[in-house]
């Protein structure tokens, strides 16, 4: 069996749900002492960075011993749950796919950058470094992404999300929001005493549905299309006959290149002020719970050249590709590291049935390992150029 594939069925046979997504699941941990122990069985120098408390990331590093450039492969091992799927740990391969929770998304892109890692030894790497990072978290708050960029940097980075083999150049980011209406309880037959919250929250989502088609009307960004926005969950109410006296939506906005980086937090400062203005009875307020920016590097950049120059010796002719969902390249890119994505092709994210075509993975591999051998014995860049953190 092709080593790349091997090392994807192992992982994927290892638990590694996300404990922030879903509560009492183990974590990252065992995922990574496996990984840390196929690392060192290559013979890279392994790192391990504790992102938060039982939750490590792992590096490995493959140095060529003379000058050269830093290349970055980034990956993240930890998975959303497994709710609805008969059994999730046991990989299973059949027609050229292997099944399994995080097969696709995203295990088999860390496979393939930690092979490719054995493929550049093994052609003989000897100028600049390969970073190989394995990190924790990205399916919740990226805290390992943004630990690993507190003490880790690189020339550029490719990040192996699943991308069917096209070279992601820019991705959306999204900011979460939290809005309250308050009114005021009272019994059902007097309305003169009672404030319905619900009823003023109907306000705000007109407002808000208004700006998502304002926002979708606008020129689109050309990978990624519009920004946009939506009503996520809503809560409110006690009882039938009684008038609420609060009311909570949770809302998620998509963030496009371009955009202010506050402009999720202006639009509903903006809204609720109109609407106090309308009626002074009307309360409100809101806030940003958590935000990611959007990602895009230069289409022109030195190594998007190179991955694609990569490719194409391993005949795979790839799109230049926006992608809609977030990913850790928009930390890297924001600490400096000019990053793309790139990784095998599947279905299932996120669902009961998960797959990663294999021909995909030992292709990703191939490639990656072709890019590393170029990218990193080329001149080293200007020093202006250069991402000085390459080292702990």
């Amino acid at each position: 069996m092709d080593p790349a594939v091997s090392l994807l069925q192992h992982l994927v046979s290892i638990d590694s749900v996300n404990p922030s997504l879903v509560s009492g699941a183990k974590g990252e941990r065992a995922a990574q002492e496996a990984v840390a122990a196929h690392m060192l069985a290559l013979g890279l120098e392994v790192h391990r960075q504790e992102a938060a408390p039982g939750r490590p990331n792992v590096v490995g590093v493959l140095d060529g011993g003379a000058p050269g450039r830093s290349l970055m492969l980034c990956g993240h091992i930890d998975t959303v749950g497994v709710d609805g799927m008969a059994a999730p740990f046991e990989p299973r391969i059949e027609d050229g796919r292997l099944y399994g929770r995080g097969s696709q998304d995203m295990k088999s892109g860390v496979a393939a950058m930690i092979d490719a890692a054995r493929v550049a030894a093994e052609r003989g790497f000897h100028a600049g470094r390969l970073i190989v990072a394995v990190v924790v978290d990205e399916e919740y708050a990226s805290v390992g992404a943004d630990a690993l960029v507190r003490e880790w940097g690189a020339d550029a980075a490719v990040v192996t999300e699943p991308t069917d083999l096209q070279i992601g150049v820019a991705h959306k980011g999204f900011a979460w929001l939290e809005v309250e209406t308050r009114g005021r309880a009272a019994h059902g037959s007097r309305p003169a005493d009672g404030r319905d919250a619900i009823l003023a929250m109907g306000r705000v989502l007109a407002e808000l549905e208004a700006l998502d088609r304002q926002l979708q009307g606008r020129p689109p960004h050309p990978r990624l299309g519009t920004a946009s926005l939506h009503a996520s969950i809503i809560r409110g109410g006690r009882e039938l006959s009684s008038y609420p006296d609060g009311c909570r939506l949770d809302m998620e906005r998509r963030t496009i290149p371009g955009e202010p980086e506050d402009a999720p937090d202006r639009e509903l400062t903006a809204i609720l002020g109109r609407l106090r203005d309308a009626d002074p009875r009307f309360e409100a307020g809101h806030r940003v719970a958590f935000a990611r920016p959007p990602y895009a590097i230069a289409e022109d950049h030195a190594a998007t050249l190179a991955l694609e120059a990569a490719a194409r010796a391993h005949g795979v002719q790839p799109a230049r590709a926006g992608l809609s969902f977030w990913t850790d390249a928009a930390v890297l890119g924001e600490a400096g590291i000019p990053s793309l994505l790139f990784g095998p092709g599947g279905a299932g994210l996120h669902s009961t049935e998960e797959y990663v075509v294999l021909r995909d993975v030992t292709t990703c591999r191939d490639v990656l390992a072709a890019m590393a051998g170029a990218w990193c014995a080329a001149p080293p860049l200007p020093e202006v150029d250069r991402h000085q953190r390459d080292r702990p």
